[in-house]
């Protein structure tokens, strides 16, 4: 393993997180031995684009505040100079059809940025723009009528993640890009009908070629271990595997919400690596 790296982390400006500075995270990130450790946080979304006025507070920042995130970035990234290397990132959201709004919202801050990870969170759904991780019970309400099964939403889910990565691969290559929580879709899997697995399988092996050609790497998400509805990475070890014959690059990514989760599962993460780099 060439870095210690968590690069998929949240902040105080996350609105379904947690308040605590990030020097709380970024201690503890030291005392695990990271040696770099990126911000991502969520920027703002469109007005509306959820039409669910309290969901929809908490799902990003508002757009007065990406100004402040930016600047409370750099300055973290300044003071923590010498003892971790802090890199300037968000995890942008791709929004279909809507990629001119992310792209005004980044133009001021290209410069700057180091990282970015651009993920699937929101697919069309019944009444509008809908959540893909926000219960189990507004999934199915939201998904499985309108698109009639499991296999139809998680093929809707895949077909935004390839218009993910459509997109991220116009962003500067100056800036680390990658996919984010590639197979969050089976955030509720244990409480959802099941998926074809052959089905969803091909079509993220699908997706090597295009990272590839992209230059975009993954985010190996381990979230989904903490979460009960789903007890698994959100990159599966047979993926990572695949990733590290064809190339792909893989980063690390505790998707913190508060500072106990920096480096959760870090030792699994560095187990699959390893294994997949000897087959």
């Amino acid at each position: 393993m060439a870095l210690k790296w968590d690069g998929h982390t949240h902040t105080k400006f996350c609105y379904h997180g947690s308040p605590a500075e990030s020097d709380a995270y970024l201690d503890r990130a030291i005392a695990l031995g990271f040696v770099r450790y990126t911000l991502s946080e969520h920027p703002p979304l469109p007005d509306r684009y959820v039409d669910n006025p309290k969901l929809m507070a908490e799902l990003a920042m508002p757009e007065r505040e990406l100004p402040e995130y930016m600047a409370y970035a750099a300055e973290v990234k300044a003071r923590y100079e010498g003892r971790i290397e802090v890199a300037v990132g968000l995890e942008m959201d791709y929004l279909p059809g809507m990629t001119d709004y992310s792209d005004r919202l980044l133009a001021p801050w290209l410069g700057e940025l180091e990282d970015i990870v651009v993920s699937v969170h929101y697919l069309p759904g019944k009444g509008g723009m809908r959540c893909i991780d926000f219960t189990p019970a507004d999934f199915a309400d939201a998904f499985l009528a309108h698109y009639g099964s499991m296999d139809a939403v998680a093929d809707a889910y895949y077909d935004a993640v390839e218009g993910a990565i459509g997109w991220a691969a116009t962003l500067p290559k100056s800036i680390r890009r990658r996919i984010g929580h590639v197979n969050l879709i089976r955030k509720f899997h244990r409480e959802l009908p099941p998926m074809d697995e052959d089905r969803a399988r091909a079509r993220l092996t699908a997706l090597l070629p295009k990272l590839k050609a992209a230059d975009l790497a993954l985010d190996v998400n381990v979230a989904g271990f903490r979460k009960p509805t789903c007890g698994e990475s959100y990159v599966p070890e047979w993926l990572i595997d695949r990733c590290i014959a064809e190339g792909v690059g893989l980063v690390y990514g505790s998707d913190t919400h508060k500072p106990e989760e920096v480096g959760a599962d870090w030792e699994w993460f560095e187990r699959a690596v390893a294994k997949g780099g000897a087959r």
